[in-house]
């Protein structure tokens, strides 16, 4: 009974003495309530997304240089015809509105080329800022070098796998992009980092994101790019429905 006694009483000090434990953030009722969202239906967007192509037209669209856009709208989709082996120009397509970190969701056909392969075939890009690139190529049954496959970040992280489907079928990326924190003279004080489901598929787990030019804490618009491929002048990619959530950094905890 002593030796009980004694136990009790060691362990009541103990706990009188460990410091008082502090509760997390939102472990109370009445902490702030998360923001109510209304998920999309059959593939439309979620109630708080901006939608930047919703297969009706391009007022959300405009060009680097604010030229006339060269693209298309048909059935549906947008159409990247720009580029013609004459002219050998192309004219990428920026958004309107410029975003930082984002969730981003696209869908993208690309064309059968049987007389292609490589980087010929069904070239173009989403690039992220305009800054980062996500790869959109026909990577079905056609091999290059890994970091330049769909769903690569371009010259920077191969894709885990490939779940690439067919040519002419709609594929689809889903991305969660967290922007990278700069110092004042333009350095990389953090990378950021891109979470990339292609296919419903994960191919980039929260890989880093950095680039070879300086680190702009700007803000920039989304690009799809027209890529310019010498055998493959006029590759007509399609892209619908296109929307955007910009995401609200979480202060640190």
């Amino acid at each position: 009974m002593t030796k009980l006694l004694f136990s009790l009483g060691a362990a009541a000090l103990l706990a009188a003495q460990a410091p008082e434990q502090k509760r997390a953030p939102g472990s109370s009722p009445d902490d702030p309530q998360p923001r109510v969202v209304t998920p999309g239906k059959a593939g439309q967007p979620p109630s708080d997304a901006i939608v930047l192509f919703d297969g009706k037209d391009l007022s959300q669209w405009t060009s680097r240089d604010g030229a006339a856009l060269r693209w298309v709208v048909k059935d549906g989709a947008i159409l990247s015809t720009s580029v013609t082996k004459e002219s050998g120009k192309s004219q990428d397509l920026i958004t309107k509105q410029r975003f930082g970190s984002a969730q981003l969701h696209l869908e993208f056909s690309i064309p059968n080329m049987p007389g292609h392969k490589g980087q010929a075939k069904g070239n173009s890009g989403v690039y992220l800022q305009s800054r980062y690139e996500i790869q959109v190529l026909d990577s079905y049954n056609n091999p290059t070098y890994p970091n330049g496959s769909a769903g690569a970040l371009y010259g920077r992280s191969s894709p885990l796998v490939n779940p690439s489907l067919p040519p002419e079928q709609w594929q689809t990326y889903d991305i969660v992009f967290h922007a990278p924190k700069c110092t004042p003279d333009g350095k990389f004080a953090e990378p950021g980092s891109l979470t990339l489901f292609f296919n419903g598929v994960l191919v980039q787990d929260h890989t880093p994101v950095t680039g070879s030019r300086a680190c702009n804490p700007e803000p920039g618009p989304l690009l799809l790019q027209d890529h310019y491929h010498p055998e493959a002048p006029n590759t007509p990619i399609r892209f619908r429905n296109i929307w955007l959530r910009p995401l609200e950094e979480k202060p640190a905890q």
